[in-house]
């Protein structure tokens, strides 16, 4: 599903701006381990803050940059919806349940890791660094039968829109997940303009990966995010080369 461009007037006035909450990049938690440079939206391993602990479902999103021939050696998941959103170089993934895939700019991947399930990630060059976003949504049941799936969407199907990349159904071509949320990425520059209707009983959580752009006027750039509660519509406009993240929840 593609949402395409349109232009409305923001519906933020400055009585409610206090539903917008800034996630600014630089209060993310933050770890360095040589060959692991991680930023935390919530709290995540060491890194521990009661104010942020998951919006929703979402539970992680981790910016992680792992150094050459580096990686996650084999550990184990449960009950967990894993979404592994690749931005630069090459991510290597085994599990046990007999996948095996090299990972590039463009693919996205799901992992439902439910009553079991242990896997590795490496950065499959030898040199450069790969990039990406982990995220974790908690499932709607736990306990089921830990599955996996993996799409690539083209720069094309994200440019001056809102692509669907995940979904409860897996319906236009997402990867299915096992909880009410949807996923959106998309890329934008300055000439666009989007708008994003949210319905009265869901929440939404914007996460710029790279770039900057303005969400009702609040600017933004890469690493920053808005929680997003109470608001009818989004507005988003001014980007320099932007892709984002967008998570429409059950409240």
């Amino acid at each position: 599903m593609s949402i395409k461009a349109t232009l409305i007037t923001p519906l933020i006035k400055e009585s409610t701006q206090a539903m917008l909450e800034i996630r600014k990049s630089s209060a993310r938690g933050y770890a360095n381990h040589g060959w692991l440079e991680a930023r935390h939206s919530f709290s995540f391993a060491e890194y521990y803050d009661p104010a942020h602990m998951g919006f929703g479902s979402l539970r992680v999103i981790n910016e992680d940059k792992v150094s050459g021939g580096q990686g996650f050696g084999t550990h184990g998941h449960k009950d967990m919806e894993i979404v592994t959103y690749v931005l630069a170089g090459a991510l290597e993934h085994k599990d046990s349940i007999g996948n095996t895939s090299v990972l590039h700019y463009g693919d996205v991947q799901r992992m439902s890791a439910g009553k079991g399930v242990r896997h590795s990630e490496y950065n499959h060059d030898a040199v450069a660094p790969v990039h990406l976003l982990q995220i974790w949504l908690t499932p709607h049941t736990g306990g089921i039968e830990p599955s996996y799936e993996e799409k690539h969407f083209d720069l094309t199907s994200k440019h001056h829109q809102l692509r669907l990349i995940a979904s409860p159904n897996g319906r236009d071509g997402s990867v299915t997940i096992h909880q009410d949320a949807l996923i959106y990425a998309s890329i934008l520059g300055a000439a666009d303009s989007i708008s994003y209707a949210i319905a009265p009983t869901r929440l939404v959580y914007l996460h710029v990966a790279t770039g900057e752009l303005c969400v009702n006027g609040i600017q933004l750039f890469a690493g920053d995010a808005l929680k997003i509660t109470d608001i009818g519509a989004l507005l988003m406009n001014d980007a320099k080369d932007a892709e984002i993240l967008l998570f429409d929840m059950q409240a």
